[in-house]
C-alpha cells in the first residue's frame, strides 16, 4: 500500500432541489428555484483507509444545511447563497475547502396576480463557489441558451482534401446552444449578482446577433470579449458552443425550388467549438478545478 497515493478527497450531497418563496408585501411573491450540490474537501483520509467516519460530515447533514441556511439567510440568488454555504463550512472542523454548485431555473411572474409563474426558457443559470483555505473563487454562467440567426453567417476558405465534401457558403443559418462560465476577480464576493448576470447574458446574445460571422469561432470570440467589456469584475470567460447544423432540403425531386426557406435541423453529429478569453494577468487554475468541460 505504500506505493499508492490517496488524493482529491471530497464528499457531499448532489442535487438538493431547493425552492424558496419570498412572500414580500401586497401578495407579490419572489420565487427562487435552485439545484444545489455540495462537496467538502479536507482531512478525511481515515474514512477511506480505515473506514473511520470521525471526520466525515455526513452528506445528509450537508443536505439539511442547504435547507436550514435557506431559511435563516434567505436566497438572494445562486452566487449569494453558495457564499453563505461556503462560510458555514469554512468554520467546521476538518474542512479545508469546498466545491459548491447551483443551477438556477428562471420563472416569470404571470400578470394575473403576484403569486403565479411560468417557467422561463432562456437557458439555465449556473454558479460555483470554490474555497481553498481562506481563498474564495466565485464563478457563474449559463447553459442551454439556444440562439439562432437565419442569415449573417458564412463559412468558406477552409482546407480541402480528399475527405472534404462540405461546400462553401456565404449565407447559412447559424444556431447553437451556448454554455458559458465566467470567473469573477478575487474579492468580488458582494456584487448585485442578478444584475451582473443579466448584463453579461445581454452582452453575449447581442454579440451573437450583431456579429457578421465568418465562422462560429469568430462569433465565440466576439461574444467572450463583449462579456468582458460589459463587466470589469469578470477576469475570464469560457464558452462551448455546438454548431447545430441546419441543412437546406433538396426539393428538386418534387419540382420545387428552395431559395433558403426549408431546412432540416440535424441534431447529430455536430461541430463543437470552445474557447477561453481572459484579461492579461496570472491564471487562476484552482478556481476551475472540478468544473465540467475544463482542463484544470
Amino acid at each position: 500500500m505504500s506505493d499508492y497515493v490517496l488524493s482529491d478527497l471530497q464528499h457531499g450531497k448532489a442535487e438538493c432541489r431547493l425552492v424558496t418563496v419570498d412572500r414580500g408585501e401586497g401578495g407579490r411573491h419572489t420565487l427562487r428555484d435552485l439545484n444545489v450540490t455540495t462537496q467538502l474537501r479536507g482531512d478525511f483520509e481515515i474514512a477511506y483507509t480505515e473506514g473511520d467516519n470521525a471526520h466525515v460530515h455526513a452528506t445528509d447533514t450537508q443536505k439539511n444545511t442547504v435547507f436550514a441556511l435557506a431559511r435563516e439567510h434567505g436566497v438572494a440568488g445562486p452566487e449569494a447563497f453558495l457564499l453563505v454555504l461556503a462560510e458555514h463550512w469554512r468554520a467546521q472542523p476538518w474542512v479545508s475547502g469546498t466545491w459548491l454548485h447551483a443551477e438556477s431555473y428562471g420563472w416569470e411572474r404571470l400578470p394575473a396576480n403576484g403569486h403565479s409563474f411560468v417557467r422561463g426558457g432562456a437557458g439555465v443559470r449556473t454558479a460555483w463557489v470554490q474555497t481553498w483555505g481562506e481563498q474564495t473563487h466565485v464563478l457563474a454562467g449559463l447553459r442551454d441558451l439556444v440562439v439562432l440567426k437565419s442569415t449573417g453567417s458564412e463559412f468558406h476558405g477552409f482546407p480541402r482534401d480528399r475527405y472534404t465534401t462540405l461546400g462553401e457558403t456565404d449565407d447559412r443559418i447559424l444556431a447553437t446552444s451556448v454554455s458559458a462560465t465566467w470567473r469573477y476577480a478575487p474579492g468580488a464576493t458582494d456584487l448585485p449578482w442578478d444584475d451582473v448576470h443579466a448584463t453579461i447574458t445581454a452582452a453575449l446574445t447581442d454579440a451573437f446577433a450583431t456579429t457578421h460571422s465568418l465562422a462560429l469561432q469568430q462569433t465565440i470570440h466576439a461574444m467572450a470579449t463583449a462579456a468582458l467589456d460589459a463587466c470589469p469584475e469578470v477576469e475570464e470567460i469560457r464558452l462551448s458552443c455546438p454548431n447545430t447544423h441546419h441543412v437546406l432540403v433538396d426539393l428538386a425531386p418534387f419540382g420545387l425550388d428552395n431559395p433558403g426557406e426549408v431546412f432540416v435541423a440535424a441534431d447529430r453529429p455536430y461541430g463543437l467549438i470552445s474557447a477561453s478569453v481572459a484579461r492579461s494577468g496570472e491564471p487562476v487554475p484552482q478556481a476551475w478545478v472540478g468544473l465540467p468541460g475544463t482542463l484544470a
